[in-house]
């Protein structure tokens, strides 16, 4: 840097307890008590509660104003197992090592819970990328993937989209990483642009992993699909296309949000018309054909189906108590509070929930197709990574609903329990090196 370089500012303090997030301390919790109740090896059970590895780095970026400015940036692996790491990358300015730390370890046992020979790991930037623009953006993506790629790459850990983040993301760490390879390497991450390497059906898979589950869910329970009611909390990626699905299977979406609020029609949402009006507006905001509630009454709605599909931890004990739906299905990551879920589970009967593990593992099953055809060179068509996608997630529920009936328990429990076996299993038949 020249000396007459100015800086915008120091490096951010780091946020508070970045280990001790009650999010990672849920997270440990829940793994914690389902190894208990399994009567896991006490070994096995404590490495599972620790990621593998962390990494900390500073990202110094130069701004449009000629400025640097310091960011904070994190990838965890929790286990590799199973095979090479995979998660996401987020950038929100939240992000802190705990909460990276507690999203490898579900996406561990969400690798396991689907099937795919794959470990957990998950990155972020703690920024907000809605205040920088376009080329901060990227200069900061590009500064960051060379912090990390000693950390990363296709034999070891694989990056995703997520929150904040997006193909062009992907594809300008997959550039990065290529150029400082000498060679281009698109399976280094997946969620790209399909001119880049990208997979078909990918940017849509976790919405419809989601809606896929709805469906197994409500034929278990006996319930005609067709007519349902449902909620979804989220209009983002997730949310918009589980409600372009579950609409095409006769699902009458009564209300969605965003951050600016929720919406609310009880003869249901034309789901083609409002994705146009976001698209427009970016915002569900000022819908004409639907009335304002708050993200709080769209939670306590009655409904058929509540679909949480944005931030974790906005169903707590008090909100659980007054949900009324019959199926939960978990699009977030970590969208019930350990408190909640307690709630929930006392409410079994009530409510089915399909927990994030399993409800939103659509987005990683197609991540993992994206990877072996970059791998292999050779690319499915559309139908071909749907039918794959609805088989595993069929079969993912199937096992789930097993270990359910087997262990007498709640579905959030079987689930962990399916992954944790998996993962255990495998650990034990490896050994500990050295």
């Amino acid at each position: 840097m020249s000396r007459d370089q100015p800086v915008r500012s120091t490096l951010p303090p780091p946020a508070p307890l970045e280990w001790e997030s009650k999010f990672f301390q849920d997270t440990v919790k829940l793994v914690e008590r389902t190894s208990d109740l399994m009567k896991l090896d006490p070994n096995i059970k404590h490495r599972l509660t620790t990621p593998d590895r962390a990494l900390i780095v500073t990202v110094p970026v130069r701004m449009d104003d000629g400025t640097v400015q310091n960011f904070v940036g994190y990838r965890v692996q929790h286990n590799n197992t199973l095979g090479p790491c995979k998660g996401g990358i987020r950038y929100h300015h939240d992000v802190n090592l705990g909460e990276v730390s507690a999203l490898a370890t579900l996406m561990t046992f969400k690798c396991a819970v689907a099937g795919l020979p794959l470990g957990g790991a998950k990155g972020g930037v703690r920024v907000d990328p809605t205040l920088l623009s376009r080329h901060e953006v990227q200069r900061l993506t590009r500064r960051y993937t060379v912090e990390i790629i000693n950390f990363i790459g296709p034999d070891s850990d694989i990056p995703a989209p997520d929150m904040g983040t997006n193909d062009q993301t992907m594809a300008w760490i997959m550039d990065t990483y290529s150029q400082m390879k000498g060679y281009a390497v698109p399976s280094v991450v997946t969620g790209k642009p399909i001119s880049a390497g990208g997979s078909k059906g990918r940017r849509e898979a976790t919405g419809r992993g989601v809606a896929y589950t709805i469906a197994a869910a409500a034929e278990h329970l006996g319930l005609k699909l067709e007519g349902m009611t449902c909620a979804i909390q989220g209009f983002g990626n997730v949310g918009m296309y589980a409600a372009r699905k579950l609409a095409r299977m006769g699902v009458k979406i009564v209300a969605v949000s965003d951050v600016t609020g929720a919406i609310y029609n009880p003869e249901g949402l034309d789901i083609a018309h409002l994705r146009k009006y976001v698209g427009i507006r970016q915002v569900v905001q000022g819908y004409p054909r639907a009335e304002a509630i708050t993200n709080d009454q769209l939670l306590r709605l009655k409904v058929d189906i509540m679909l949480p599909a944005a931030l974790g931890g906005v169903i707590d004990a008090e909100i659980a108590r007054d949900m009324k739906c019959r199926i939960l299905a978990e699009g977030a990551n970590g969208p019930v509070t350990s408190e909640g879920d307690e709630v929930l589970r006392a409410r079994s009967d009530e409510i089915f929930v399909i927990p994030d593990v399993l409800a939103n593992a659509g987005g990683v099953t197609v991540s993992y197709f994206e990877w072996v055809q970059g791998l292999q060179s050779f690319f499915w068509t559309s139908r071909e990574i749907n039918e794959r996608l609805y088989r595993v997630m069929h079969t993912a529920f199937d096992d789930c609903v097993k270990f359910k009936e087997k262990f007498r328990t709640d579905m959030r429990t079987a689930s962990l329990m399916l992954g944790i076996h998996r993962v255990s299993e495998a650990m034990l038949a490896r050994g500990l090196f050295p």
